[in-house]
């Protein structure tokens, strides 16, 4: 049940359990929702994408009937593309958001070039980089290392690695496929986001415009998580700007959260099924109090200290542990380790829902297993 005006946004203070219910229901993890792939993926603000199959599992988790081509298709029809946003991390976008976003973000790649590899380019250009980087990877698509050892020629000086990774910051560089196709294998080639879409980025995209956006998908939010998602900085001015349009509310703590005013709130007792998310799942990543869906006492299970975020499932909205799966010859597993002692029904409820991602995962197997691991 949806109201615009339930116990929590009458007295302004969201509970806990509040945003939980109400971030679940934008990031269609309640139920799957009947949106095209282009609809979600623009709805979503795009999927974190360091590794090519997550986006699907995210996908399949979210949207009703998904099937593994119709994203490929995307990507081959030059429709949806991977490319460098938010955080600097690589993304799959729709192609009318690659163009618009991606100027919006170039600031979190300057200041993330800067801070990476900033001494190992004093004496290059940048400007001049960037042009030389565009012509090469618009006559000839090629890998990061590749790119580096083709700039290194004109900087003999410079470590190729990081003249590859200013020309992935400075220009911005989509990865071709059958880099991201469910099922192919293929180094990250790119090329210009210009070259590839055969259309000019867009230069009047403004922020105001991503931040509703981002609440719509994410909200409500504070300031801390709006720069957190975005790595974007100077966020609270625009915010200031929009004030008088968007709704307030405080969390718990007393932080001011932000929300667009048309939003709708699951009831708090609204029942979520159990949800399996991908690697590098949004919805953890996406706020600087992420307790709203995953216990501090779990961060450091999930978040691995070499930039991993790993697979988890939901048991109630919560991130109650990691999942992988296991293939050996033509025998498949799916692994559930849980955080703790799950109850028999969340047990049975995960069974029943792993049995299905593994159906959409491995298509050849003649031996699907799901094991469960003891607590640790």
């Amino acid at each position: 049940m949806k109201s615009n005006h339930n116990h929590e946004s009458l007295n302004r203070v969201m509970s806990p359990r509040a945003l939980n219910r109400t971030l679940l229901a934008r990031q269609l993890l309640i139920k799957r929702s009947n949106m095209s792939i282009p609809e979600a993926l623009e709805h979503l603000i795009g999927i974190q994408s360091q590794t090519p199959n997550s986006p699907y599992v995210s996908l399949w988790t979210r949207v009703d009937n998904f099937k593994h081509e119709t994203l490929s298709q995307l990507l081959l029809n030059r429709d949806a593309v991977r490319i460098a946003l938010m955080r600097s991390t690589i993304f799959l976008v729709t192609k009318r958001d690659c163009l618009a976003l991606r100027p919006l973000i170039q600031p979190v790649l300057d200041r993330t070039l800067k801070a990476n590899f900033g001494r190992r380019l004093t004496d290059v250009d940048n400007n001049e980089l960037a042009k030389i980087s565009r012509d090469l990877v618009e006559s000839q698509p090629c890998t990061l290392e590749e790119l580096g050892k083709l700039l290194k020629e004109k900087w003999e000086d410079t470590d190729p690695s990081a003249l590859a990774a200013a020309a992935r910051n400075l220009v911005p560089l989509v990865q071709t496929p059958p880099r991201g196709i469910w099922g192919a294998k293929g180094k990250a080639i790119h090329t210009s986001a210009e070259n590839w879409l055969c259309q000019s980025l867009v230069t009047n995209y403004n922020l105001e415009s991503l931040i509703l956006r981002y609440l719509n998908a994410f909200g409500p939010a504070t300031i801390s998580d709006i720069q957190t998602w975005s790595g974007l900085t100077k966020i609270r001015k625009v915010i200031e700007g929009l004030r008088l349009q968007l709704n307030t509310f405080f969390d718990e703590d007393g932080n001011e959260l932000f929300d667009v005013s048309h939003a709708e709130f699951p009831d708090i007792d609204t029942p979520v099924p159990v949800r399996f998310l991908a690697e590098f799942d949004n919805i953890l990543l996406s706020h600087k109090n992420r307790s709203r869906i995953l216990a501090d006492e779990y961060r450091s299970r999930v978040f691995t200290v070499n930039g991993i975020i790993k697979a988890t499932f939901l048991i109630d909205g919560y991130v109650q542990g990691l999942w992988r799966i296991e293939q050996k010859r033509k025998s498949t597993t799916l692994i559930i380790e849980p955080f703790k002692s799950l109850l028999q029904v969340d047990k049975d409820e995960l069974a029943i829902e792993g049995a299905k991602l593994m159906d959409f995962a491995v298509a050849d197997s003649d031996f699907k297993n799901i094991q469960f691991l003891d607590p640790i």
